[in-house]
């Protein structure tokens, strides 16, 4: 039987927002909105951090920390590094390939329930992620934006119904590209996924991948999971609904802010 926890990446050295576990949503910290979101799904959730003022706040309001270095470049090595100190202090042994473990991003404040369960339900697998479709409110200026990182994706069944596939390829380019046809038209023709940055990995396999040095396809596109392609791993993608607010700038965490108004009127 598997065992699902989720591990929470939280800096608090940011270029574009420094501090931003930290800031106040409501009358609460957002890593703490990220951790009881995932709490309501999963009974072990921990956040991952190098700083002592987010280690400190995640303990004032009762959740499970774990202090990692300041020398990581990305969240997949912290969320690494945190699960081995969990697996450390287990009483039990690990099977690390019955073992999945969620990087859920400390940012992510409004992380719904079912997108945690749509990922849970990828399983078994190696690797698991999100996308949602592109759809008629969007443009073409928002299918350029190589911002929103698009998916090429091999579904299980009729692409108007498919709720789960397999990654193809990433990109920040429009793929897939369809050929007689203006680019304006692609989104009445055809659906187009955006990628959400939730994955969720088997143990050994986050293990693995760790260990992997950049490929060539990563360095150009400047996205990890091309490394896990070109290394041979499987992707499975499930098609989620929702579009998370992440918060990654001062302009975000309004906008954040108006979402929560509008929630409690």
């Amino acid at each position: 039987m598997k065992k699902f926890l989720a591990i929470i990446p939280a800096r608090y050295a940011s270029s574009r927002f420094p501090g931003k576990p930290l800031v106040d949503l409501k009358g609460k910290p957002m890593i703490q909105r990220v951790y009881e979101q995932a709490k309501t799904v999963l009974d072990t959730v921990i956040v991952a951090t190098d700083d002592q003022r987010i280690y400190d706040c995640v303990k004032a309001f009762g959740g499970e920390v774990i202090m990692t270095s300041p020398n990581h470049t990305c969240g997949t090595d912290r969320v690494y590094e945190a699960y081995q100190h969990y697996c450390a202090a287990s009483t039990s042994p690990i099977n690390h390939s019955e073992t999945v473990v969620i990087n859920i991003q400390g940012d992510e404040p409004f992380i719904q329930p079912n997108q945690i369960q749509a990922l849970i339900n990828c399983f078994p697998t190696e690797i698991a992620t999100l996308v949602h479709p592109f759809t008629e409110n969007d443009t073409l200026n928002d299918l350029q934006n190589s911002n929103y990182v698009k998916v090429a994706i091999a579904f299980e069944n009729n692409l108007e119904k498919a709720t789960t596939g397999r990654a193809m390829y990433f990109s920040r380019n429009i793929i897939p590209y369809i050929r007689g046809l203006q680019p304006n038209e692609w989104l009445q023709q055809r659906k187009h996924y955006r990628h959400i940055g939730m994955y969720a990995y088997r143990a050994d396999v986050l293990q693995k991948i760790t260990q992997m040095p950049p490929s060539s396809l990563e360095k150009m596109e400047c996205l990890e999971q091309l490394r896990w392609l070109e290394n041979g791993l499987t992707i499975r993608v499930a098609v989620t609904e929702h579009i998370s607010i992440g918060i990654d700038t001062p302009e975000d965490l309004q906008h954040a802010l108006r979402y929560l108004n509008n929630k409690s009127n």
